[in-house]
């Protein structure tokens, strides 16, 4: 059985020490940088004398700033001399001395944890079959009617549920005009419950050209404090009235579609069949790949070390903040509505981050039983696929993507993955 963390198993210490002509050399690098930095009395910056810096600040203030610029090349020194140590996430590293004869770095390095897999063939997990209702073909063919709806002006009569009123308002507390409650031409679909409570009912029954006094209360707990609760009265006049007039499957809105070879409801129809069954199709195949892991993980044996799942936890917030980021929010903001922190949202990840990392170990260790290979002729034709089904030159897709060596990835998974499937039907 998996284990959730793990103690020191796969934990190297590798120690390097930098000294002599190469450590008194980074030094002085160190000093030509700070130096342009620091005022001292009678020196212009940047032209006072070394033994009057070192006089005043001290030799040893050098010594942080002449480690940092040897850190690369102890990093790069000491796995040269270690190459059968591979680090699975990104090292950690420590200062275990620092004086005028040197700098002696320890640099962590976690490891991949062995795997162990008992079982991986003949679990008999069944890939849930899917179907197409013409319930929700009728379902997507309203939605797109909906999305093709035209707004007519409606000449006569008074503004009722589903209208689309064109309005004027401003609003007022205590005979006081407020901030943020004034608007022009505004189009406010009634009954979509987008404006404070009472608002848009009060508005049913009133004409094109009609004013009226609306009096509305404000729920207690609206973003402006100083609104909260109130009473307010909102000064209204519609403008126009508008009515939603659904479209007819006439050529007309087929044109408006788009959609090559589209020209009937029975050939729309089919398309949307097609669309919903690939979807569903997809989605049954995800679910039955989750399954199938989950299934298989059960008679796994690692242990994964908690460097792995921090790790995995980062790039995650990461992503969850880039996806904030499209909606306008940001990770402070999200920590605020949700009266979270970092620490909160770091412990709610770790059992995805874990999950992850098993499948995926999972995953490379039957490869490595498989023998499963991807050849350069292989990665060339799906760089190529990718290109010709995104319209992007291949160097774009490769950079999208990161490097042809995770493209390579990708494939072996997938390879991995059929695999499993065949020996698990």
């Amino acid at each position: 059985m998996a284990k959730e963390k793990t103690e020191n198993k796969n934990k190297k210490e590798l120690t390097i020490k930098i000294s002599g002509k190469e450590w008194t050399d980074s030094i002085d690098k160190a000093f030509q940088k700070k130096v342009k930095t620091v005022t001292v009395d009678g020196f212009r910056k940047g032209k006072c004398p070394r033994d009057i810096f070192e006089k005043k600040y001290g030799k040893e203030s050098l010594y942080i700033d002449a480690a940092e610029n040897l850190l690369g090349t102890a990093y790069d020194r000491v796995m040269e001399k270690n190459k059968e140590i591979v680090p699975v996430v990104q090292p950690r590293v420590d200062i275990k001395s620092i004086d005028e004869s040197g700098v002696e770095f320890v640099f962590t390095i976690i490891t991949a944890p062995e795997v162990a897999i008992k079982k991986y063939k003949g679990l008999k997990v069944k890939q849930e079959k899917v179907e197409v209702t013409k319930e929700e073909i009728e379902h997507e063919l309203s939605h797109l009617l909906e999305k093709y709806t035209e707004l007519v002006v409606k000449e006569k009569g008074k503004v009722e549920n589903h209208d689309v009123a064109i309005i004027d308002f401003e609003g007022f507390k205590d005979g006081v005009a407020f901030e943020g409650g004034k608007g022009e031409n505004y189009s406010l679909e009634i009954g979509s419950h987008t404006f404070i409570p009472g608002f848009e009912e009060q508005l049913i029954g009133m004409k094109s050209g009609e004013e009226k006094e609306i009096q509305v209360t404000f729920p207690e707990n609206y973003g402006a404090k100083d609104l909260a609760g109130k009473e307010v009265t909102f000064k209204v006049k519609v403008n126009e009235i508008k009515v939603k007039e659904v479209r007819e499957l006439d050529k007309d809105f087929f044109d408006d579609l788009g959609m090559e070879g589209i020209d009937s409801k029975e050939k729309l129809e089919e398309e949307i069949k097609a669309n919903i069954q690939a979807n569903k199709e997809l989605d049954a195949e995800n679910k039955y790949i989750d399954e199938l892991l989950s299934e298989i993980s059960k008679h796994v044996e690692v242990d994964i070390p908690e460097e792995m799942v921090d790790e995995e936890v980062h790039h995650m917030i990461h992503k969850f903040e880039d996806q904030l980021k499209m909606q306008g929010l940001s990770l402070d903001m999200y920590y605020q509505f949700t009266n979270t922190d970092h620490q909160a949202l770091h412990a709610q990840m770790e059992k995805e981050a874990y999950q992850h990392i098993l499948y995926r170990l999972t995953l490379e260790e039957i490869m490595k039983l498989e023998n499963v290979t991807v050849t350069d002729q292989e990665v060339k034709e799906e760089i190529k696929s990718l290109s010709e089904k995104y319209s992007m030159k291949e160097e774009e897709i490769i950079k999208e993507i990161g490097s042809e060596d995770m493209i390579k990835y990708d494939l072996e998974m997938r390879k991995v993955i059929e695999i499993l499937k065949e020996a698990n039907k």
